[in-house]
């Protein structure tokens, strides 16, 4: 019998072979790059701006806190409230107390929360402005 030539078969299936496993890289590779990509997406989607802006509109509302009446305290956290809500879709509360006279300034203990869903904010801090 005549011997059979089979070298031919050898590098058909080599080819194969490399051929899934450079699929199978390239599925890591897409898989990697995914990953990367919404850790990028997290750190953009950081609400700063509106944060600050916040914190802004607080703080310059704390310096007249002493000056308004029990009804417009409560106005105020209500329309700020809403205008976040409707805005920014994000839920915000904040609590100015009563000022503490030290050292000639007055400082107002303030809290501060944030939540847009995605991101969550709170702080406890003080403001404080020169005394009279």
């Amino acid at each position: 019998m005549a011997r059979v030539d089979d070298s031919g078969q050898w590098i058909v299936l080599m080819g194969i072979m490399v051929s899934i496993a450079l699929f199978f890289l390239a599925f890591l590779l897409n898989q990697s790059t995914l990953v990367g990509m919404t850790t990028a997406e997290s750190v953009l989607e950081f609400p700063k701006n509106e944060i600050q802006d916040l914190r802004s509109e607080v703080f310059r509302w704390a310096e007249r806190y002493e000056d308004l009446p029990p009804s417009e305290k409560g106005n105020a956290l209500r329309d700020i409230s809403i205008l976040a809500r409707s805005r920014k879709s994000a839920e915000v509360y904040f609590k100015v107390e009563s000022q503490v006279n030290a050292s000639g300034y007055l400082y107002f203990p303030i809290t501060i929360h944030y939540n847009n869903g995605v991101t969550e904010y709170h702080e406890n801090t003080t403001y404080y402005i020169s005394g009279e």
